[in-house]
């Protein structure tokens, strides 16, 4: 997903906030890197690179901000850190959720795109008269290199 200057401005303006060089910034980080799991302090090395006075408690703050805003999402892979990685969006722009695979031998993740769970949560609203609004599915494994 790629947020637009004048997208984020119009998100950031509704909540209250202004566009700042070092929220676009950290934005463009985590969409330069769509796909890998980011740490904040992952993020904060980047980011210093175009914004060298940037500090740590304004990237942690900006990250919280995206992920309040719906633009990032935040992953838990089970190796000690808080992970963060871009939102995904199917076509009519709803977050489209997806699976993570992760190796138990070399911790590789691999992000797996298929909606597994819609049928699932469709069964849950049916038979328990439930509104699943979020999911987070994570499946342990070996991956074909540490096989």
């Amino acid at each position: 997903m790629s947020v637009s200057s004048e997208d984020f401005k119009r998100m950031l303006k509704e909540k209250g906030f202004k566009l700042t060089t070092q929220r676009r910034t950290v934005l463009d980080v985590l969409q330069n890197n769509e796909g890998d799991h980011l740490t904040a302090e992952e993020i904060y090395e980047i980011v210093r690179e175009k914004c060298p006075e940037i500090g740590l408690a304004t990237v942690y703050r900006t990250i919280q901000l995206l992920h309040e805003l719906k633009l990032i999402d935040k992953l838990n892979l089970d190796d000690g850190f808080i992970r963060y990685e871009i939102g995904k969006f199917n076509d009519d722009n709803h977050h489209h959720h997806h699976h993570h695979l992760i190796c138990e031998s070399c911790g590789k993740v691999i992000e797996v795109e298929d909606d597994l769970m819609e049928s699932i949560e469709e069964g849950f609203e049916e038979k328990y008269d439930f509104k699943v609004t979020d999911h987070k599915v994570k499946f342990y494994g070996i991956c074909k290199n540490c096989k």
